[in-house]
């Protein structure tokens, strides 16, 4: 029996389902799926349509709520809302460094993963609807990764939505993995430099802690490998609303003076272990790649390739005086399963599916052309996760689609922006606006 529980201003329930890991083989392996249900206190759940949220990642379990915050109190006003931990994450069947080795070796630990993107999620989607819905559509809002498999639904299964509400996640149809990252290392170029315009101070900090680190070996606590490129990586903050601050009060405080001279802070070590380790959520990084990955096209460590393509983002540039150290952004490199512990024993893998060729499409754009279902995309100017112009030309294709494009939010604008966001979405599908 579902177990329910209130904390303030939420009643939640708590499901489990069983779902075929290959949804073409519906009698073969199943695994569990978890997701809690929302609803608002005194509302009756069996008269309210549901609304599904696809979180963003790849690898990201569904936002763990205290009480009802962001954009939850305005969709609890008129849904049942179902946060989904997709397979691989939360508390679903987990796939870690720690679980994926009783599937076998790196090979068969690939073969497994390969069944972790979008198209297996909108699967999942379809097989628990008819349990929870009876059989009625729902609505899905699809934050960042989460968009992507609103538009794999749309292509696949539109006679489950009743609606569709994404943020942030408008993919490239027919894209190449190294044709993201060409458009995404200027954006992050941009980001960067509006970082140091914002706290012209932090580009002498940048460069010192980066110095430090090419003279010598550092290793946080929790055993990651600080290099110089890793510590570049932090530029991911700045894909977020508050992401420039954060990075800069992490660099205000990075050094100590110790006897025997200049060191890094253990309090700064600690705040970069915690951003920096996929501990808690490996898949990210394992499987990032691999939801750009269609028509049988390898990925081939796409960002580290494309990145060569840049040279302003080589730190050398900065040694020779020829410009500030560039951050960089949502991309991930073979070097981070040397550097973090909790890939380590994954590489073998990643690089398995990074030579992977038998990949399926994940969009149908002849049916997104003949959509019927009310779709409305929130579309982020600027956005340093999801090319603006790569959106747009995805809006274009999908019958029906209405945007929002602002620059108000970064990438988090459903997050930091409450309900505001999901209100703007729900007007626009219903012609509102």
């Amino acid at each position: 029996m579902p177990l329910s529980y209130r904390q303030p201003g939420v009643v939640f329930t708590d499901h489990h389902f069983g779902v075929p890991l290959d949804h073409d083989q519906p009698a073969g392996e199943q695994i569990e799926l978890f997701a809690r249900e929302a609803v608002a206190p005194g509302r009756d759940p069996e008269g309210l349509p549901w609304l599904v949220y696809l979180q963003g990642g790849p690898g990201f379990g569904a936002n763990r709520f205290a009480g009802a915050s962001a954009w939850l109190p305005r969709a609890l006003e008129e849904y049942r809302v179902l946060l989904l931990d997709q397979r691989g994450t939360g508390r679903s069947t987990p796939a870690t460094r720690q679980t994926l080795p009783a599937r076998g070796g790196p090979r068969e630990q690939a073969d497994y993963l390969t069944r972790f993107r979008s198209d297996s999620i909108v699967r999942d989607c379809e097989a628990i609807r008819p349990v929870l819905t009876g059989g009625a559509p729902w609505t899905v809002l699809g934050q960042s990764f989460g968009g992507f498999c609103a538009t794999s639904y749309l292509s696949t299964a539109p006679e489950g939505l009743s609606a569709a509400l994404i943020t942030g996640g408008l993919p490239s149809l027919d894209g190449h993995a190294d044709d993201v990252y060409r458009a995404a290392y200027p954006r992050i170029s941009r980001k960067v430099g509006a970082h140091y315009l914002r706290y012209p101070m932090d580009v002498e900090r940048a460069w010192r802690i980066a110095a430090h680190l090419a003279e010598h070996e550092v290793v946080t606590g929790g055993g990651y490998r600080l290099t110089v490129e890793a510590f570049q990586s932090l530029g991911i903050l700045l894909g977020s609303g508050d992401g420039s601050h954060r990075l800069h009060y992490l660099l205000e405080h990075a050094f100590v003076r110790t006897p025997s001279g200049p060191a890094l802070a253990d309090a700064f070590l600690e705040e970069v272990h915690a951003l920096l380790s996929h501990a808690g959520h490996p898949l990210y990084a394992v499987v990032h790649e691999s939801i750009y990955a269609q028509d049988h096209r390898a990925t081939g460590w796409s960002a580290e390739r494309v990145r060569a393509e840049f040279p302003e983002f080589d730190a050398a540039r900065t040694w020779a005086g020829k410009g500030p150290l560039l951050f960089t952004g949502e991309t991930v490199h073979p070097w981070m399963f040397t550097a973090d512990p909790a890939l380590r024993p994954l590489r073998e893998t990643a690089g398995l599916l990074a030579e992977r060729t038998d990949w399926t499409p994940l969009y149908d754009a002849d049916r997104l052309a003949r959509n019927e279902v009310p779709v409305a995309a929130a579309v982020y100017h600027d956005d340093m996760y999801v090319d603006t112009a790569h959106s747009l030309a995805t809006a274009r294709t999908v019958r029906g689609l209405r945007t929002w494009v602002t620059d108000e939010f970064e990438h988090d604008g459903v997050r930091v922006g409450g309900g505001r966001v999901l209100d703007r979405l729900l007007a626009l599908v219903r012609d509102e606006v």
